[in-house]
């Protein structure tokens, strides 16, 4: 076990594994006929991730929905790795680390329990303020914003901040 507080932990990592419903949206889904579920993210949070891209930081999401609209939106945002569908998050978690993720240098954010597995193998566990109290209980670190409000951006940020990333050049672009 790291005995490091999460501060600590944070100028170690470049990789970020994040789930979508209830870290980028804040649960609710927009259910209309033939239709995507519509969802809202946080714009505070998608400048963050392609300003973290931008800065040569590796964003995995892994999700269960299968949304092409949820797709699409983090393809425009730089994100490559996106693993929509997963039914089983920690098999997936374990064929990424077999390609070469390395879990001591990675953070995981989720809110619920299919992400609670994930979250118990990476150096650095975190969860939105609103998250499953199971959650809570195994999250080294608890954001102060709810899922949708500006987690995912205050974990990016103050990883960015520690690490020399955050105003850069490339920070004033999108």
């Amino acid at each position: 076990m790291d005995s490091r507080t999460y501060k600590e932990r944070l100028k170690d990592l470049d990789t970020f594994l994040f789930d979508v419903d209830g870290v980028f949206t804040d649960n609710r889904v927009l259910m209309l006929p033939g239709t995507d579920p519509v969802r809202t993210f946080h714009t505070r949070d998608a400048y963050a991730v392609q300003h973290a891209i931008k800065e040569g930081l590796r964003i995995v999401i892994i999700s269960g929905g299968r949304s092409e609209g949820v797709r699409e939106s983090f393809q425009r945002l730089g994100v490559t790795e996106l693993h929509l569908g997963t039914a089983n998050k920690v098999e997936r978690f374990e064929q990424l680390v077999t390609e070469g993720l390395d879990p001591t240098r990675a953070a995981y954010m989720g809110d619920d329990i299919p992400d609670m597995r994930v979250m118990q193998r990476v150096a650095l566990p975190c969860c939105p303020s609103d998250a499953a109290e199971e959650i809570k209980a195994i999250s080294t670190y608890v954001s102060r914003y709810p899922g949708g409000g500006g987690c995912v951006r205050d974990l990016l940020e103050q990883v960015m901040k520690v690490q020399g990333r955050w105003l850069t050049d490339g920070a004033h672009t999108w």
